[in-house]
């Protein structure tokens, strides 16, 4: 992929409130479009807000020496920056329930909804992107299929055509392989490292270790609220990095270029 330098995210001293509590402070992060990074930490630890940071829907505290660009731009449209950025989440796929049928699930993405409403205007050309978007992902069979009578896995597969329908600078998947089962988890991944190999950025949050693809690149570990670690991929992913941030002794191993813990 192509680009102008630009940072994708660049954030600097940033610090972000939920209530009462500081979930981020002081935290910096910069990840270029290109790049296939995943940020891995345990359940708690901050990766949800800054999720929410990155799409808009948490606001930075105002501080000296503080800043958030994305994409060079220190504002956005939210429904443009939502075009660039293509977001699978499982905050997202709980809003994307009932009669709505695979086609329209992928059209929703040109209008940052879950679903398409009687104001929103479908003209030919979304249509011909979301049919290219679900032929590329191999699923143009659940177009029709209403996504209350898929499974996980085809939800989920249509998730990432409706993230692609805009042919975003990059993909962000947030905790991907929840709730599927395993053949489903082996699907995901493959496509994940379909995409990624296609040119797409990549980035991956998760607590998992085996939703690492093997086209990952750089590895951030992240604990209470803070980048504590990182490093090329294989030297994040070994054992006394991973003890320490999950606080607890674990075995590592490496298998057709995915890790696993235990």
């Amino acid at each position: 992929m192509k680009t102008d330098g630009t940072a994708l995210l660049d954030l600097r001293n940033v610090s972000v409130m939920r209530g009462p509590n500081v979930v981020l402070e002081n935290f910096s992060l910069v990840i270029h479009p290109e790049e296939h990074v995943a940020i891995l930490g345990p359940n708690g630890c901050g990766k949800s807000t800054l999720i929410k940071t990155i799409t808009r829907e948490c606001y930075p505290l105002a501080q000296e020496g503080s800043s958030m660009t994305l994409m060079g731009q220190d504002r956005w449209d939210v429904f443009e920056l939502r075009s660039m950025l293509g977001i699978v989440s499982n905050d997202l796929m709980s809003m994307c329930t009932g009669n709505a049928c695979g086609r329209d699930i992928v059209l929703s993405g040109f209008f940052s909804s879950t679903r398409v409403f009687p104001h929103h205007r479908v003209d030919a050309q979304h249509r011909q992107m979301a049919e290219t978007a679900l032929a590329e992902l191999q699923i143009a069979h659940l177009a029709d299929r209403p996504v209350a009578e898929m499974s996980s896995g085809e939800a989920r597969r249509v998730l990432i055509a409706r993230a692609l329908v805009h042919r975003p600078r990059a993909l962000l998947f947030d905790e991907p392989s929840n709730s599927l089962d395993v053949f489903a988890r082996q699907s995901l991944r493959e496509t994940m490292s379909s995409l990624a190999r296609a040119g797409n950025g990549i980035i991956l949050v998760t607590h998992d270790l085996s939703d690492v693809i093997p086209e990952i690149e750089r590895v951030l570990l992240m604990s209470n609220g803070k980048i504590v670690a990182e490093g090329a991929k294989d030297q994040m992913l070994q054992r006394k990095p991973l003890e320490k941030l999950f606080g607890i002794r674990v075995e590592v191993a490496r298998h057709n270029g995915y890790y696993h813990l235990w």
